[in-house]
């Protein structure tokens, strides 16, 4: 009788369904081949040419004011075949209240600037802040004006006022807007948009709202997917196994979180497959770990429907503590606890646009063909090779010397190994001697951990893996800085009267011999680290600059003679924060400040860099990680030095790449004040902008030349005119429609 009495239910909503009629503006409507919107029977029918032969059709109509998919649907070979009837949007947002970070409060009053201007602009680029994490935990890391109080997170689903729509064309997309959406805090509306040449259809809320410090996360999804005989939910699980469920247990309450492997989830029925996923890389916000919190969700509502989507978690899941010493083990599960109050949520600025995204692929085949088309939109989430190129990451604290010694043996690989290599990545540098050892011990006690951190990066380095044993300091220079030599360099840095450091610092020579370990370099002031960096020439960028323990860095040093020299290579790429109404990977603080340090002085740039601990092959790394092309033809051996790496980076010759977007043969061109910037592009999603930025020592300018007319799955080559006269340096970047990205570093002009 239940089943009996669903399915009158679905039959008087079909029939009322077509009584009801949605009025649509066409005037941003620009017909295409292969890219169609009309009105058909009261509803909003969107045709488009997909991949492989396939024709994908979305009929949207109104019902009460409630936006409704009536109908997915996939053609091939002349045949129709339904996905989905009578589906409808679902959001849920989470907000708390975004604070500054006492690791950000510290140097900024060390600086004398922590004035009410600067907290307001330096809140939105909190690390440490875990807004739903009541009632918190005080610390040095931790977000200030604590604790957090329950009333301060709301919790909303979306309602909707929908009474007609706007079709417009956007170059080789169509988009869908639907206002009147209310969501919590936020107010705005909805928008499908379909691209030409790809089964892709993405759902988002664009929303704002205009009350102050507020952090947030979403869910989003459809629900009223029928289940059927054929019906079942696939998905790969996180150790790459196929599992599915059938949609035979008891109903849900509450939605399920999944633990997707690549963050995807697929409806799979008789006539085809609906995938689910989020942005590749926007999605997600910084963290000190890349643990599976379970980024798609289903919900089965009653014996006849369920309901799909992503979703964020409300709080970290800590690592798995690993240790053979009850010392190591009680230290990584202090540390694991630590990072529960860094889960930092989105920010919403007051009246910026937030769009929450979520992604549909409508496809013809069962669930393993639909995961394998979707999977091309990150190279199967490898780091794709490039001939010329090698792959580089840097800014790991795996503490890599302390686990071999822990392990006893010199022959114990880490997990953190094999998750790289399965990346893509042939150029890890780390940075032990941050949270694990004795970063300021001066005599044999660091020193040999140094050995065994030199030794470890030597015994699992290979032809295709160079491990980088670096380090970041936080001695001398202000905030935290990335110390690369081109060999292993034995060296202390502690400075006189340093909280925790040890041994007679101020006593020790610049240099000494000492057994086993031969030349050894004590520091402990700028001018030491500085004679160091240029005895072994070596390099050094500001780690995580304007937030964290840097914040106020380096533009506090832009007038030093260690920032001005060469051996000062930049500072770091992260994407952090997330801000969801940017259609760039950290567009304001950390791109703002390339361009920054450029007009400053001389050459500086970006080195993307991951920050984060230990990792397992089972994590999800790759969309929370951004990478480095190194221009370089082979990779060096451990053996022989890494000189070149740091050559190739000290000159620039390297991108930034989120790993969708890759550019090849760039260059700037012409002499004199006519010059052209050249550049081929491929990318995977469908493309949003490619953009020429040029500073002239003051300000900043801009060229962006849209990249919506162009296909998925395709490359172009750009020749952009530029006029130097007057300009200092110019870069290329090239940005998808999700998010990802990729950006040259500055060339200086002669």
């Amino acid at each position: 009788m239940g089943w009996r009495r669903i399915t009158l239910c679905g039959l008087a909503f079909s029939a009322l369904s077509g009584a009801q009629t949605l009025n649509c503006s066409f005037q941003g409507y620009k017909a295409l081949d292969g890219l169609k919107a009309e009105m058909r029977s009261g509803s909003l029918d969107l045709t488009w040419q997909g991949e492989r032969g396939q024709t994908l059709r979305a009929t949207l109509g109104v019902e009460g004011g409630q936006p409704v998919v009536r109908e997915l649907a996939v053609e091939k070979n002349g045949k129709w075949s339904v996905l989905g009837r009578g589906l409808t949007p679902e959001y849920q947002v989470t907000t708390g209240r975004r604070r500054i970070s006492a690791q950000q409060e510290a140097p900024l009053r060390q600086l004398g600037i922590y004035t009410p201007e600067v907290i307001e602009r330096q809140k939105w680029f909190a690390f440490w802040d875990a807004p739903l994490n009541v009632p918190g935990h005080p610390g040095s890391n931790a977000a200030v004006d604590l604790p957090r109080k329950p009333e301060e997170i709301q919790r909303a689903w979306a309602t909707f006022q929908i009474s007609g729509c706007q079709v417009d064309t956007d170059g080789a997309r169509l988009e869908a807007n639907f206002p009147g959406v209310s969501l919590g805090l936020f107010s705005g509306g909805l928008r499908y948009t379909v691209y030409r040449g790809t089964n892709l259809i993405r759902q988002e809320v664009v929303a704002k709202t205009d009350a102050p410090s507020v952090a947030y996360e979403f869910a989003a999804g459809l629900k009223g997917f029928g289940i059927g005989d054929s019906t079942r939910l696939a998905w790969r699980d996180v150790a790459r196994g196929w599992q599915h469920y059938l949609f035979g247990g008891a109903v849900n309450t509450d939605a399920v979180a999944l633990k997707a492997r690549n963050r995807v989830e697929i409806v799979e029925s008789g006539a085809g497959s609906v995938a689910v996923f989020p942005a590749s890389h926007k999605f997600f916000f910084a963290r000190e770990v890349e643990s599976n919190l379970g980024y798609n969700y289903y919900r089965k509502d009653s014996d006849a429907a369920f309901a799909v989507g992503v979703r964020q978690a409300d709080r970290e899941e800590s690592f798995k503590p690993y240790g053979v010493t009850d010392a190591v083990w009680r230290s990584r599960v202090n540390q694991a606890r630590e990072f529960e109050e860094n889960f930092a949520l989105y920010n919403a600025p007051p009246g910026t646009m937030q769009r929450m995204a979520v992604y549909f692929y409508l496809d013809s085949g069962n669930a393993q063909a639909t995961q394998r088309a979707v999977m091309a939109f990150t190279h199967d989430d490898v780091y794709k090779p490039m001939p010329g190129y090698q792959v580089m990451v840097s800014h790991f604290h795996f503490h890599f010397n302390e686990e071999l010694t822990d392990a006893g043996t010199i022959d114990h690989e880490p997990a953190w190994i094999p998750t790289f290599r399965a990346l893509g990545i042939n150029i890890a540098a780390l940075c032990d001697f941050h949270a694990d050892s004795h970063p300021t011990d001066t005599g044999k006690i660091r020193l040999e951990e140094q050995r065994v951190y030199f030794e470890g990066s030597a015994r699992f380095s290979d032809r295709d893996f160079l491990i980088i044993p670096g380090e970041e300091p936080d001695a001398t220079f202000g905030g935290h800085y990335m110390f690369l030599f081109p060999k292993p360099v034995y060296y202390t840095h502690a400075p006189l009267g340093r909280p925790g450091a040890t041994g007679p610092a101020a006593q020790q020579p610049y240099t000494e011999n000492i057994a086993p370990y031969g030349k050894v370099y004590h520091t402990s002031s700028r001018e030491t680290e500085t004679r160091l960096l240029n005895d072994e020439h070596a390099l050094m960028w500001q780690t995580h600059p304007r937030t964290k323990s840097s914040d106020g860095y380096p533009d506090a040093v832009k007038d030093q003679p260690h920032f001005l020299s060469d051996r000062f290579a930049g500072a770091s790429f992260q994407s952090l924060p997330v801000d969801q109404s940017q259609k760039r990977l950290c567009e304001v603080r950390c791109l703002d400040l390339l361009d920054d340090m450029n007009n400053w002085a001389g050459p500086k740039y970006l080195i993307a860099e991951g920050d984060t601990y230990t990792k397992s092959p089972e994590d999800e790394t790759y969309p929370q990680l951004d990478v480095n092309y190194v221009k370089l033809d082979r990779l060096p051996k451990f053996s022989d030095g890494w000189m070149p790496v740091l050559e190739a980076l000290r000159a620039g010759n390297f991108f930034v790449t989120s790993g969708e977007v890759l550019l090849h043969d760039y260059s700037l061109q012409g002499t004199g004040g006519k010059r052209t910037f050249v550049a081929d592009v491929d990318w995977t999603w469908p493309g949003e902008f490619v953009e020429l930025v040029w500073g002239d020592g003051k300000t900043t300018g801009r060229e962006i030349v849209s990249a919506t007319g162009l296909a998925p799955f395709s490359s172009h080559h750009y020749s952009i005119p530029f006029d130097a006269s007057g300009k200092k340096w110019v870069r290329f970047a090239a940005w998808d429609s999700a998010g990802n990205g990729a950006f040259t570093q500055p060339v200086h002009l002669q």
